[in-house]
C-alpha cells in the first residue's frame, strides 16, 4: 500500500495504490463536503453517464492512515496519461467535459474547486473526470476560482495550435501548469485584440496578471469578485461555445496522409494485416501498444483480431488528430497519444515522481512497432542494437518491422546524407533481436523487402 505520488496537494483527501486496487482516503478535513456531495446523489449521475470514475465506500483499512473518515475504492484506470500528450481534438474532449460537469454541477448547488487537466483521463478515446474530491458546495455568488487554471490548462493550448498552428504538447510538457496567459498574450497577433473572448480569456487576464505583479507589497487586497450565479452559468456556456469551435490552424503535417500516400501495394498491405491479426488472435493482448501508430489502421486489425485495447503513440500531431477523430467515431477502444521516440515523457514534477515518465508506466500486453525501427537508427542515429532493447522493454512479445535501405522510405532518409550506416541491415537486426528474444514467426511484406518479426522475449 503506498500513496500516489501525485496525490499530495489536496488536504481533503489522498489516493493510494495497493496492487490493480485504488483508494481514496478521505480525510477529517474534507469529511462535511464529501458527505454534501455524496448525499446530493451528483456523484453517482455523473458515474452513470460515463463521465465521472465510479466510487465505492468500503470498511477496508489495511495498510491506509488509521485516522480516515472514509475510504472510497475506484475502478482501476488502463492507462494514465498527460495533457501533453493528449491530441487536439482529445485535450478539447476534455475540456468539453469538464465543462458539462461543472455546469450539471451548479444545477445541484455544487461547483469545482479547480480546474485542472489533470483531473481528467481516458478510458478507450473517452475523457472521464477522476478527481471526486474536486466538487464542493457553490457559495452564493462567488466567481468562477478556476477560470485561470482552465485557460492555462485547457484554452491557451487549444488557442496556441488554432490561431498559430504550434502544437502544445511540448510547451506543456515543459511547463506542466499549462500555457500561462501572459506567455500567450505576447504571442498572439495584433488582430487577436478584436475577438471579444481572447480579449476576456487571455488579454485581460495577462493584464490583469502584470498589474498584480507590480502592486506595492503594502496595497490594499482588491475587493473579493461577487458573480451572480446566473453569470457564472453564461461564464461557463460561454467558455463551452469558444472550446467547442476551435479546430487546428489549417495545414498538413507530414505524416497525417501516410495511409492515403504510403508505397504499399494492395496485397502488401492485406499481407501486414493478415500477420498483426495472427499475432492477436494467438496473444490477446489486454493492453496493446502501437508505437508509430500513424492514422490507427493497424491499431485497428488488432481490434478486431483479439486485442482489448490499444494505447497508440505517434510524433506527427496531424496523424494523431485523425486517429482520435476516428476511435471517437467508430466508438474504438483505441487512444492515441503523443510520443517523440528520441525524448519520451520524463518522470517529472515534485520529487520528480509526481507525474510518472513512459516507461514507470509502460503496462502493454503486446507491441505493435512498423515502420519505426529505420526512423530512430538512420534518422537518429540510434545504435540499432538500443533501438531493439528500448523496444523489448515495452513489452514481453509483439511485432516490430525492419525496413531494408532497399525501400523508398529508407532511401529518402539517406537522399541528403552520407550512409554511414554499415550495420543496419537485416541479418544484424536479427543478431540483436535473438539476444533478447525468440522470434516466433517472420514474414517478408514488400517487395522492397520490409519484413515483420513476431517476437517473445526470453527473460
Amino acid at each position: 500500500m503506498r500513496r500516489d505520488p501525485g496525490s499530495f496537494r489536496d488536504p481533503a483527501g489522498h489516493v493510494f495504490l495497493d496492487g490493480g486496487r485504488i483508494y481514496r482516503v478521505i480525510t477529517e478535513a474534507g469529511k462535511s463536503e464529501y458527505e454534501r456531495v455524496r448525499d446530493s446523489g451528483l456523484l453517482a449521475e455523473l458515474a452513470e453517464k460515463g463521465w465521472v470514475v465510479d466510487s465505492y465506500e468500503t470498511e477496508h483499512r489495511g495498510g491506509l492512515p488509521e485516522r480516515a473518515a472514509y475510504v472510497v475504492e475506484h475502478p482501476k484506470l488502463p492507462f494514465i496519461s498527460y495533457p501533453y500528450e493528449w491530441s487536439f481534438y482529445g485535450l478539447r474532449d476534455a475540456a468539453l467535459l469538464q465543462l458539462d460537469i461543472h455546469l450539471a454541477s451548479l444545477e445541484r448547488g455544487i461547483t469545482l474547486n479547480d480546474a485542472s487537466a489533470y483531473n481528467v483521463q481516458f478510458i478507450g478515446s473517452d475523457p472521464i473526470f477522476i478527481d471526486t474530491l474536486s466538487f464542493r458546495e457553490y457559495r452564493q455568488d462567488e466567481p468562477w476560482i478556476g477560470h485561470r487554471q482552465f485557460c492555462e490548462h485547457y484554452l491557451n493550448p487549444l488557442l496556441l495550435r488554432s490561431v498559430l498552428g504550434i502544437p502544445h504538447n511540448a510547451w506543456f510538457r515543459g511547463d506542466m501548469d499549462g500555457i500561462r496567459v501572459e506567455h500567450l498574450a505576447r504571442l498572439l497577433p495584433l488582430k487577436s485584440r478584436f475577438s471579444l473572448s481572447l480579449l476576456q480569456h487571455v488579454f485581460l487576464q495577462a493584464y490583469f496578471q502584470r498589474r498584480a505583479a507590480r502592486a506595492r507589497p503594502t496595497a490594499a487586497p482588491p475587493k473579493p469578485v461577487r458573480l451572480p450565479a446566473s453569470m457564472y452559468k453564461k461564464l461557463l456556456l460561454d467558455m463551452r461555445t469558444i472550446v467547442s469551435r476551435l479546430h487546428p490552424a489549417q495545414g498538413e503535417t507530414v505524416w497525417a496522409g501516410y495511409a492515403e500516400s504510403h508505397s504499399y501495394q494492395t496485397d502488401e498491405v492485406r499481407a501486414k494485416a493478415q500477420f498483426i491479426a495472427d499475432f492477436c488472435r494467438a496473444v490477446s493482448p489486454k493492453i496493446l501498444w502501437d508505437v508509430g501508430c500513424n492514422t490507427g489502421d493497424y491499431s485497428v486489425v488488432a481490434l478486431s483480431n483479439g486485442a482489448e485495447r490499444v494505447i497508440g503513440f505517434d510524433f506527427d500531431v496531424g496523424a494523431l488528430d485523425r486517429a482520435y477523430r476516428r476511435a471517437r467515431a467508430e466508438s474504438l477502444n483505441f487512444l492515441p497519444l503523443h510520443l517523440d521516440a528520441m525524448n519520451p515523457s520524463p518522470s517529472q514534477g515534485w520529487g520528480q515522481r509526481e507525474r510518472g515518465g513512459l516507461m514507470e508506466r509502460a503496462n502493454a500486453d503486446g507491441l505493435l512497432a512498423l515502420a519505426l525501427v529505420h526512423h530512430l537508427a538512420i534518422a537518429k542515429n540510434v545504435p540499432l542494437d538500443d533501438v531493439v532493447q528500448w523496444l523489448l522493454g515495452l513489452s514481453s512479445t509483439g511485432v516490430i518491422e525492419f525496413v531494408p535501405k532497399e525501400d523508398s522510405m529508407v532511401g529518402v532518409l539517406l537522399s541528403n546524407r552520407e550512409d554511414i550506416f554499415a550495420s543496419y541491415d537485416k541479418a544484424t537486426f536479427e543478431q540483436h533481436l535473438m539476444r533478447h528474444a525468440r522470434i516466433v514467426r517472420q514474414e517478408t511484406v514488400s517487395r522492397s523487402g520490409r519484413v515483420l518479426y513476431w517476437y517473445q522475449s526470453l527473460a
